[in-house]
Formats: structure tokens, C-alpha cells, sequence
């Protein structure tokens, strides 16, 4: 019986104590969907969607084709590559927040070919490398 007592009492004590000032705030979160896929095109925002982030061409399969860019905040395109069914084929090129260039060169069948060059904040060339023969 002092058990049942003994917990009748703690029960209250728990649930008498408990703040019956809060309020249930009902808070909706929104969430923002910085992606979208239009006639072929992916696009991701900077959230806001004022800025694109990415923006390229996808295939049938939603693989990377065609030029692929990357942008900074300002609007500025940072780096572009060019794609082919989901494989790099051709021209890339990647500038640091300056707009100078930071390295640039080719992709065949995703993989570096051809000379590549690579330049610091102030445009000048800092090195140069060969990859493999273009065919």
C-alpha cells in the first residue's frame, strides 16, 4: 500500500510541477528547393534563388552533357567544363574569385589530355603539364 501511495504522490509531484505556461507554437519551416531540372537543363540556386550555383545540360539518363558552369555569388562563372553523356570531353577552365584564370585544358573520354596550365591570382603561368596523346 506505501508503494501505491508512494507513487500516486511522485506522479503528481511530476506531472503537478510540470509548466503549464508553455504554449504550442505551431512553426512551419520552408524548406527551399535550390534545384531544378527544366526542358533538359539542371539548374541549383544559391538559396534565396537570386544566384545560380550550377547550371548544365543533362542527356535522356540526367547525365552531365554539354558545358557545365559553376558560379560565385556575385554572378561571376567561376569554371566551366564540357560534358558528353556523363564523361568530361573537351575544354575546361577554372578562374579563381579575380576572374583570372587558375588552370585550363582538355578532357577525351574523362580523362586529362593534352597540355594543361596552371597560373596564380595574378595571371602568371606558374606550370605547365602534358597528359597523355589526343587521339
Amino acid at each position: 500500500m506505501k508503494k501505491i501511495v508512494f507513487l500516486f504522490v511522485t506522479l503528481f509531484l511530476i506531472f503537478g510541477c510540470e509548466n503549464t505556461t508553455d504554449k504550442k507554437i505551431d512553426k512551419k519551416i520552408k524548406i527551399e528547393n535550390l534545384v531544378e531540372v527544366k526542358d533538359g537543363v539542371f539548374t541549383e540556386w544559391y538559396p534565396g534563388k537570386k544566384q545560380i550555383k550550377f547550371q548544365g545540360g543533362q542527356d535522356e539518363l540526367g547525365n552531365r552533357d554539354g558545358k557545365w558552369s559553376f558560379y560565385a555569388e556575385n554572378g561571376t562563372e567561376l569554371s566551366f567544363t564540357l560534358y558528353d553523356h556523363g564523361k568530361k570531353e573537351g575544354f575546361s577552365l577554372v578562374k579563381y574569385p579575380n576572374g583570372r584564370i587558375h588552370y585550363r585544358g582538355e578532357y577525351q573520354n574523362d580523362e586529362m589530355i593534352g597540355l594543361w596550365s596552371t597560373y596564380d591570382e595574378k595571371g602568371n603561368l606558374i606550370n605547365e603539364k602534358e597528359y597523355g596523346v589526343r587521339n
